[in-house]
C-alpha cells in the first residue's frame, strides 16, 4: 500500500490489482455532499437517492483525465415521482439536483425500489472530453435494485466491461449525510486484445476480485472512522494494491450573474424583454443552488 497520507472524505482512491487485471476507486463524500444537500429540504427517501448518485458520479467522473472535461448522470422519470435526477462532475467540482412530487414520494415507503422511484426510466450517462471536443453518450433502462445497478448495465452495454458498483449513504449523528461507494472493473488484455464480455464475466480473477468486493457492507462505505486505503487493504490485503489519491471533491455550482448575463446574451434583445420585469430585470432561478440571480438587461446589452 502507498505511504501518502490517507483518504477520508470527499477525495476519491484510485487503485489496481495489476496482476488480477482489476482497476477500481472507492470514495466518501462528507463535507461536499452536505453542502449541495443544504440548498434544499430534501426529504430522507430523496437525500438517499440523490446521496448515491452523487457518488456514482464522482466515481466515475474521476476517471477523466483532463480537469475540464466533464460528466453528466442524467436519471429521468417514466411515470414515478422522481421527475428529474441530475448530476455532474468536472475537475472535482459536483453538484446535483433532484426534481420530485412531495406528495407521491411520501406515499412508495422509505425503502423504495428504483421502478417505485422512477417507473419506467431511462439511465443517461455522458462524457464530455474537452481534448478531443467528443461527446460519450449511453443511455439504459433504469433497471435492477439500485441506481448502482443501473450502471453496471451501462458499462456491460455500451463499455463491454464487467463492472461491480457498491453505493451506501446514511446519516451520521456527528457528520450528517455520508455516502460512500465503489467501483470495481475487470480488464483483461491478451495477445488478440480483450476477450469476449461473456468470457471475461466468467474469469477466476474477475470472479475472485468481484466475490470478494461483494463483501462489502454498506457501513464500512460510510463509516467516517474508516479510511479508504484501509478499505481497500481488507479487501484485498492478499494482493499488491496499488492506490493513487484523486482530485478532492468540492460542491460546484458555476452559476454566476457573468455566466447567466452571457447565456441570455445570445438571446434576441425582444426575448429578453419579454422575459424581464418591470424593474428591467430578468430573474433567473438556479435548481443546483436554489438562487434567484437577478439579471440586469442592461447588464446584458453591454456584452452586445
Amino acid at each position: 500500500m502507498s505511504e501518502a497520507p490517507e483518504s477520508w472524505f470527499d477525495q476519491p482512491l484510485a487503485f489496481t490489482i495489476a496482476d488480477r487485471h482489476v482497476r477500481g476507486r472507492l470514495v466518501r463524500l462528507g463535507p461536499a455532499l452536505n453542502r449541495i444537500m443544504a440548498a434544499h429540504d430534501y426529504p430522507p427517501v430523496a437525500e438517499k437517492l440523490l446521496a448515491e448518485a452523487l457518488v456514482l458520479t464522482v466515481l466515475l467522473g474521476s476517471t477523466l483525465k483532463d480537469e475540464r472535461s466533464q460528466l453528466t448522470l442524467q436519471a429521468q422519470t417514466g411515470g414515478g415521482p422522481v421527475e428529474l435526477l441530475v448530476c455532474d462532475y468536472r475537475g472535482g467540482e459536483l453538484r446535483g439536483y433532484m426534481k420530485f412530487d412531495a406528495e407521491r414520494l411520501a406515499g412508495i415507503g422509505p425503502d423504495p425500489s428504483l421502478f417505485a422511484l422512477f417507473g419506467e426510466g431511462f439511465l443517461a450517462i455522458t462524457f464530455d472530453h474537452a481534448l478531443t471536443g467528443e461527446r460519450y453518450q449511453g443511455i439504459v433502462p433504469l433497471e435492477g435494485a439500485s441506481i448502482g445497478e443501473a450502471a453496471e448495465h451501462y458499462f456491460e452495454q455500451s463499455e463491454q466491461i464487467p463492472s461491480l458498483i457498491r453505493l451506501a449513504a446514511r446519516r451520521d449523528p456527528e457528520a450528517g449525510c455520508v455516502a460512500g461507494g465503489l467501483l470495481l472493473q475487470h480488464l483483461p488484455e491478451g495477445e488478440a486484445g480483450r476477450d469476449r464480455l461473456h468470457l471475461r464475466r466468467e474469469h477466476p480473477e474477475w470472479e475472485h476480485a468481484r466475490t470478494i468486493a461483494a463483501t462489502l457492507r454498506d457501513e464500512e462505505l460510510t463509516d467516517p472512522a474508516t479510511s479508504l486505503e484501509t478499505l481497500a487493504w481488507r479487501l484485498y490485503h492478499e494482493d499488491e494494491v496499488r492506490v493513487e489519491p484523486g482530485t478532492m471533491v468540492s460542491r460546484g455550482c458555476r452559476c454566476s450573474i457573468e455566466h447567466f448575463a452571457g447565456v441570455l446574451a445570445q438571446f434576441p434583445e425582444t426575448e429578453r424583454r419579454e422575459m424581464a420585469d418591470e424593474g428591467g430585470v430578468i430573474p433567473v432561478d438556479c435548481a443546483f443552488c436554489s438562487r434567484i440571480f437577478p439579471i440586469a438587461l442592461d447588464d446584458i446589452a453591454a456584452r452586445d
